[in-house]
């Protein structure tokens, strides 16, 4: 007798994987908002992070030790959130988990948006206010890792892109690469929001990319919800 995968979510889940694609458009949006106008710190992509942590911490002029700290602080309370929620919903339906995940990084991340209203992005001041939205979306962006983590859905982690690279380089069978479309998509959605976040936050200011980041969170999970594989039990 064959046993089940372990994956969460069943392969036949047409919708999911695009719904992880849209999450990957939103980390450039959030790391376009929190590294060109929060003070050079990431607050989705923690490699990068402790990357400039270890620029801050060697005196290099331009970073800050404090608000890199800050962000990975926040980011691990935002993935242990995850995990207390995540086991909340076992057995639960797969698309209730993922709504409550979806309002929570929504709600902080408008949140964000609302006290970026009043940041000076030039002059980084309020500096409680940068602080608060460093915090805010280092939260949601640990909730959201975490979650994804979760759903064990290959290539698709919405925020890291080195292996995924790494397998479009070295699958190759054949002259083709396995999941080509999807890995390629992962880096393109990244790199699509990275430029709209870019050019939303120097023609708009700092609250857009945030707005926008929390609009296609919510508004992705929502499309999710009529998928089949929505109905299906969380399982870990």
């Amino acid at each position: 007798m064959s046993t089940p995968p372990p994956a969460s979510v069943p392969p036949k889940s047409t919708l999911l994987p695009c719904l992880l694609l849209l999450l990957s458009a939103t980390t450039g949006l959030v790391d376009a908002a929190s590294v060109l106008g929060l003070g050079k710190v990431f607050t989705a992509n923690m490699t990068g992070n402790v990357v400039f942590l270890g620029f801050a911490a060697a005196g290099t002029p331009g970073f800050k030790v404090i608000p890199s700290v800050l962000a990975l602080l926040a980011f691990m309370a935002g993935a242990w959130g995850a995990g207390h929620l995540a086991r909340a919903h076992v057995e639960r339906a797969l698309g209730r988990w993922l709504m409550w995940a979806a309002v929570a990084e929504a709600a902080l991340l408008w949140i964000a948006a609302l006290i970026a209203l009043d940041i000076d992005v030039a002059a980084q001041a309020p500096k409680a206010g940068v602080m608060a939205v460093i915090a805010l979306t280092g939260f949601a962006m640990g909730l959201r890792n975490a979650t994804v983590r979760q759903l064990k859905v290959p290539d698709l982690t919405t925020t890291v892109l080195t292996l995924t690279i790494t397998g479009i380089a070295a699958d190759q069978v054949g002259g083709r690469t396995p999941n080509f479309a999807r890995r390629f998509g992962a880096v393109l959605s990244i790199f699509a929001g990275a430029a709209v976040g870019a050019l939303l936050l120097m023609h708009g200011g700092l609250a857009l990319p945030l707005t926008l980041a929390g609009a296609i969170v919510l508004g992705g999970t929502l499309v999710f919800l009529r998928d089949p594989a929505a109905t299906t039990p969380h399982r870990p």
